[in-house]
């Protein structure tokens, strides 16, 4: 369903016609696959997530796009293409529950990529298919542990349409 895509290299994507060709805009369906999930590291099945994305980008040049994602799970976040990845980040308040009832936030990052139709990197800016990672991360120290909860699941974004 879901491939994680093994980078020997990292592609940018090439030049379209105009500013408005580049980045990404329109309605896309996120999944997050928790049939690949790793807790600390070590698989851990999660639940899948699938949830509709409405993102809107503007592109000074084909590597300098910022814009917007709005979830239809109820969350809005910054999007801006960093190299040849779109990086969205979020706060997850009472993500990680405490023994003591207290619950912590987590920091969720998205990083995806355009890749052809085998999973592997794509050359230019004309995929309607990205796959990356979701890894939410809580803060190390929370509920009296001294080490961060990483949880990471393998990440694809299909524009509808």
């Amino acid at each position: 369903m879901v491939a994680l895509v093994a980078l020997a290299g990292t592609a940018a994507p090439t030049a379209a016609a105009s500013g408005d060709e580049w980045g990404l805009n329109g309605t896309y369906l996120a999944t997050s696959n928790g049939d690949w999930a790793k807790t600390n590291d070590i698989y851990h099945n999660e639940a899948t997530v699938r949830s509709r994305w409405t993102i809107t980008t503007t592109c000074s040049t084909p590597l300098e796009c910022t814009g917007r994602v709005t979830s239809d799970l109820g969350w809005s976040a910054d999007v801006g293409l960093h190299g040849s990845e779109y990086v969205v980040k979020r706060d997850i308040p009472n993500w990680e529950p405490c023994p003591n009832g207290a619950a912590r936030t987590g920091h969720q990052i998205y990083r995806f990529y355009p890749v052809d139709e085998r999973g592997w990197v794509a050359t230019d800016s004309t995929s309607k298919t990205l796959a990356g990672v979701d890894q939410t991360t809580g803060d190390s120290g929370a509920c009296g542990i001294n080490k961060a909860l990483v949880v990471s699941l393998p990440f694809r974004l299909d524009k509808e349409g």
